[in-house]
């Protein structure tokens, strides 16, 4: 069973979504907390294997929590819950850590498979959501665009690579289809991150998107 947490200011949405998750998956809310400070004396007493977390909260907001939260407990999985509004922030809190966010009015079932998929070690980027969010996903056709479009002198491989993390493969998935070793993939992906300044596979699936890194078959 996935115990989880419910970080949200809106006492409506937190109780609302306390319900459907225990009534249609095998989830178990084990706290409910207003604001990020309440949500780190939660993972004192009892560590969830995810947080559920939104952004503008009084008190202390989702971006801080989740930084102050991975920094303690960095076995604690958080899932960011937005807005469209919210994109700036929802960088800063990947950046912080975050394995993903998804929206607060998606359907309850991508909910729990969400929450299912990061609880087993993968990343919740939504790609038609980060599309719809930055509206400026290109399909460079000429050099002189793909240029453009890579300003941080990712190499061929390492674009595939990336590409295949935005697609939500495992390192082990990526190494089969390269026919590379393990190795190798987490040398790529190490050099990915440092090309593009970031900390994580959803950090580095949100700038690729952004910025137009990954291009569209």
């Amino acid at each position: 069973m996935i115990s989880a947490v419910i970080v949200e200011d809106q006492e409506l949405i937190r109780k609302s979504l306390r319900i459907v998750l225990e009534s249609i998956s095998d989830i178990k809310v084990t706290g409910l907390a207003e604001n990020g400070a309440k949500a780190i004396r939660l993972c004192e007493e009892n560590p969830p294997d995810i947080v559920l977390m939104d952004i503008q909260m009084p008190v202390m907001d989702g971006v801080q929590a989740t930084k102050e939260m991975k920094e303690r407990w960095p076995e604690v999985k958080v899932i960011i819950l937005t807005t469209f509004e919210d994109i700036t922030h929802v960088r800063n809190a990947l950046n912080a850590g975050a394995e993903g966010y998804i929206l607060k009015a998606v359907d309850p079932e991508f909910l729990v498979k969400g929450i299912e998929l990061v609880f087993h070690g993968g990343s919740l980027v939504p790609q038609h959501l980060a599309k719809e969010m930055f509206q400026n996903i290109g399909t460079p056709t000429a050099e002189s665009n793909e240029q453009q479009a890579n300003p941080y002198d990712l190499n061929n491989q390492e674009l595939k690579v990336l590409k295949y993390l935005s697609q939500g493969l495992s390192n082990k998935a990526i190494s089969e289809l390269m026919f590379l070793s393990l190795g190798t993939v987490k040398n790529y992906i190490s050099t990915i991150y440092s090309k593009l300044n970031v900390k994580n596979r959803p950090s580095a699936i949100m700038k690729a998107m952004e910025e137009s890194l990954i291009r569209e078959k």
